[in-house]
């Protein structure tokens, strides 16, 4: 009998697994005995979910759920810490106008800019998200990957994004990112005992089959990640709906094993507030309603808030305000 969701851990999970993860052999023995993917009836059934739309007050409930789902993103060469304190100050009130509107969940930065969001977030409950491990291409020594974790952590990151090593997963060196993967968590431990969360991003892009990703998945998993996420943004296509649903079951399945809930996050591309609706019906027809809250589900974006923003004031008011009409993110 598996442990309850409220009750397991990532420990836990990963005990129920050391056999699996004791060599590279039968790693590889469990990852490609999991199911096929079915990549026509993949696309298929992420379209028709796609088709679906909800009206008047489910709309209004999942534009604020949306809001509240976003990590609101800045990953850029030219970034400045008076763009991360304006963006900051975003997440935390998105429309000045409009006290009634949410927060988003998290500001995700650099890390060297981690203690700049940490400065105006505070106590506010909007968290700081750092990406790490040499995102996004992850090509570094695993030391150097493991210092970049920790000096986010120690900076104050509340959650680390770490990118998985491509080149050793396409390779068929589960053992290896696995083994990274745990590090990297370890990494993660705080001197009080508390522990940043971690997001595992696959960057599925470059994964090149829908069966990698449901691997990606399990891996990420067994290894302990509280998150699994799409993407890091930079490489195209970013997130897409049959490889969220395939996500998707997979931390249902997990669950279903485990008794452990696992987060998952789409990243890149998402950028309309229908856009987002339509994950969020993927999130409740395959995961399930568990899932509809920001702390197993979470969009990586930086345009996409606006344009939830801009669909809210036209349901509150009935007038639709213009892009302008909010600041730039």
């Amino acid at each position: 009998m598996p442990p309850s969701p409220t009750t397991a851990t990532a420990e836990d999970a990963a005990a129920q697994f050391s056999d699996v993860t004791r060599s590279d052999a039968s790693l590889r023995g469990f990852l490609h005995g999991l199911p096929g993917v079915d990549q026509v009836g993949a696309d298929a059934r992420a379209a028709a979910l796609g088709t679906r739309s909800i009206k008047t007050t489910a709309k209004a409930y999942a534009l604020d759920l949306a809001i509240r789902m976003v990590d609101l993103t800045t990953l850029e060469g030219q970034d400045t810490h008076g763009k991360v304190r304006a963006l900051a100050a975003k997440a935390m009130r998105p429309d000045p106008a409009d006290a009634t509107c949410p927060a988003t969940a998290a500001v995700c930065v650099y890390p060297d800019m981690v203690a700049t969001a940490k400065e105006v977030l505070g106590e506010s409950g909007v968290h700081v998200a750092a990406v790490a491990t040499a995102f996004p291409s992850g090509r570094a020594a695993l030391d150097i990957k493991l210092a970049d974790t920790r000096d986010a952590v120690e900076a104050g990151a509340d959650e680390i994004d770490m990118v998985i090593d491509r080149g050793a997963f396409l390779s068929g060196r589960y053992l290896q990112v696995f083994e990274e993967i745990v590090a990297v968590r370890e990494a993660c431990a705080r001197a009080d005992g508390s522990s940043a969360h971690l997001k595992v991003i696959f960057e599925t892009g470059e994964l090149q089959t829908y069966d990698n990703v449901r691997r990606a998945s399990w891996l990420a998993m067994m290894a302990g990640g509280h998150f699994i996420k799409t993407s890091t943004g930079k490489v195209q296509p970013a997130a897409t709906l049959p490889v969220t649903m395939i996500m998707l079951q997979a931390v249902r399945d997990f669950r279903e094993t485990t008794g452990q809930m696992v987060g998952v996050k789409p990243a890149g591309g998402i950028r309309t507030a229908k856009d987002a609706i339509k994950y969020l019906v993927l999130v409740n027809e395959v995961a399930g309603p568990d899932w509809l809250d920001p702390d197993w589900f979470r969009f990586g974006a930086s345009t996409l808030l606006n344009e939830l923003l801009m669909q809210r004031t036209k349901m509150t008011t009935g007038r639709y305000s213009g892009p302008d009409y909010f600041t730039l993110d």
